[in-house]
């Protein structure tokens, strides 16, 4: 992979005039994305040509999508001035919600690519999680949670998880007894993000209210606290 970070940062005079991107193939108003940290047509075509590398000619950026796309490029490549405009704390993790096949997961992916290595997340698919759980139990709670460290020049450094597809996962039986093994994990991660910083990003199709449903009022309330909200509005783009 090339380096995506150098492409991105390498233009700040980029004009801010509405252009079209022959790689991309549609007009990106870019007076709408404005940004003195990058380029927003550069971004997108480093995305455009980063996914079809990754998942196939298929591929596509929609224009529908880039204002989902602005925001999270202002929150992993710390855009300050436009993060103060649009409520976006780097304190906190993502987590992006939309209806399935709207392309969560592949910018979530996408993201790690271009993102400063401090801002660096791991994907995790939460229903892997619950199948780790059922063959090896409560510590991979802890695993993911209060043992979420990396040793890093001698300091333990908190891990940050994409938890991807939240509420795909199944609630797990272990032992007689009923688990829901991702309330667990985030309601942890919570007590570390208060404590270390610990930041979570994930991916899911639920609303607001059926994560409620799903996990409990607490992780509603801890996610509020420790997530920026970014949301699709779009269609299912799988055929």
């Amino acid at each position: 992979m090339y380096n995506q970070k150098t492409s991105i940062t390498s233009n700040p005079n980029s004009s801010s005039k509405t252009k079209r991107s022959k790689d991309l193939g549609f007009s990106v108003r870019t007076e709408n994305f404005s940004s003195e940290k990058f380029p927003f047509q550069e971004a997108l075509t480093i995305l455009d040509h980063s996914g079809k590398r990754l998942y196939g000619d298929h591929f596509q950026i929609h224009e529908e999508d880039h204002l989902v796309i602005f925001k999270l490029l202002v929150y992993f490549l710390r855009d300050t001035e436009n993060a103060s405009k649009l409520n976006i704390s780097f304190r906190k993790g993502i987590l992006l919600s939309g209806p399935i096949g709207c392309g969560k997961t592949s910018l979530m992916n996408l993201m790690r690519y271009i993102s400063a290595a401090y801002t660096h997340h791991v994907m995790k698919p939460c229903r892997q999680i619950t199948f780790e759980f059922h063959k090896e139990g409560f510590p991979i709670i802890e695993k993911y949670s209060d043992f979420s460290f990396d040793s890093r020049n001698g300091q333990l450094v908190p891990k940050t998880y994409c938890f991807d597809d939240m509420g795909a996962e199944n609630t797990i039986k272990y032992f007689g007894n009923d688990t829901n093994v991702m309330a667990e994990i985030l309601l942890s991660r919570y007590d570390q993000f208060i404590s270390h910083g610990m930041l979570t990003h994930i991916t899911t199709n639920l609303t607001s209210h059926q994560i409620e449903e799903a996990y409990g009022p607490r992780v509603r309330s801890r996610l509020r606290e420790q997530c920026n909200l970014i949301t699709f509005s779009c269609e299912d783009k799988r055929h």
